[in-house]
């Protein structure tokens, strides 16, 4: 198992793939040279020219053209490749074996095309089409984990949901039963009340406006520090430009829980949790950094569950279109996530 992720992180099976192309183009075309070495380096430059057309047309012409439905576009990126590669091959060969006919324009086009431009057509587009059986394969597989995802959600969504009615009835019993003067408490509960109508109306489809992504989180960090004596220092930082686009519900809530969870508890200096949200590029920039114990007991949390489920929820909703970096230095701790809008 270990083995297996090792050659797929550093793409070894994709040297091993190519390598055994040339051992079976090598037996099978070797004898049509004069030497040993002309032949081992002919066909070194034909396989290497076609995995570089592979590859380019895998990795920047599918993605950047075809799955963006630029086809036309596609079709004539696609034939340039083809046509300007063979003739870069040819070129090479010719050199390479004295043959200055196959370098030149003119002479023989029909089967020269039969020969290098046909034969790499069809190659090409056979490794092009196992590309996106692959992504199709992919895409199906996390649409099915988060269907499943989902599912359980919901699951537990209905498990919370006990008479959301006669819950928020109380609440409000509870509201009024406090003195008027004491702003505080019914300010703490108003807010209370509004995260969890966030929870139990507002999250039902499958992204939310990031203006009630942000409200809610700002409910959460007042009354977190309702907790907090003056020794603790909380800033939330939300640059006005972050608007007008939708986010995954719930998604940066836990990078918060956390920070509250774990923040320092120096009694000589201050202990703070630093929320910043901005927009640069067209990017979504959230960050949150807090002062931590130098030496943390090890509960397991900081990297348990509720980290590994937002990392998961980040690779099936935002595949290639995020970044996110976790420090964990001395007594800071950041997180820093990056969303292509």
């Amino acid at each position: 198992m270990h083995n297996a992720a090792f050659l797929i992180k550093y793409k070894l099976h994709h040297l091993f793939f190519w390598l055994m192309v040339f051992g079976v183009w090598y037996f099978l075309r070797y004898q049509d040279y004069s030497t040993t070495a002309k032949a081992f380096t002919i066909t070194l430059i034909k396989v290497a020219d076609l995995a570089f057309m592979v590859y380019i047309t895998n990795y920047v012409l599918i993605p950047q053209l075809l799955y963006k439905k630029k086809y036309v576009l596609f079709g004539l990126c696609f034939f340039a490749l083809i046509i300007t590669s063979s003739i870069g091959k040819m070129h090479i060969i010719g050199q390479v074996i004295n043959n200055p006919a196959l370098f030149s324009l003119s002479g023989n086009l029909k089967e020269r095309i039969y020969d290098n431009v046909i034969p790499h057509f069809f190659l090409v587009l056979s490794g092009a089409a196992f590309k996106l059986m692959l992504d199709y394969t992919r895409m199906q597989k996390n649409m099915v984990e988060m269907a499943k995802e989902k599912a359980e959600a919901e699951l537990n969504f209905l498990k919370l949901q006990i008479n959301p009615h006669f819950l928020f009835n109380s609440l409000n019993s509870v509201y009024f039963l406090i003195e008027k003067n004491n702003t505080g408490a019914r300010e703490a509960l108003h807010k209370f009340s509004e995260m969890l109508r966030y929870q139990l109306y507002e999250m039902n489809g499958a992204t939310i406006p990031i203006e009630k992504e942000i409200r809610y989180l700002e409910d959460y960090v007042d009354l977190q520090k309702l907790r907090k004596d003056e020794n603790y220092e909380v800033t939330f930082n939300c640059d006005p430009d972050v608007k007008g686009f939708s986010i995954e519900p719930l998604l940066l809530i836990p990078f918060v829980e956390n920070a509250f969870k774990h923040i320092s508890h120096q009694k000589n200096q201050l202990n703070f949790i630093q929320l910043d949200l901005g927009m640069t590029k067209g990017a979504f920039h959230f960050s949150v950094e807090n002062s931590k114990e130098e030496i943390e007991k090890n509960t397991g949390e900081r990297n348990g569950i509720g980290l590994n489920n937002v990392k998961r929820r980040l690779e099936l909703l935002y595949p290639k279109k995020y970044e996110l970096h976790i420090k964990n230095e001395g007594n800071l701790y950041n997180v820093d996530l990056t969303i292509k809008i």
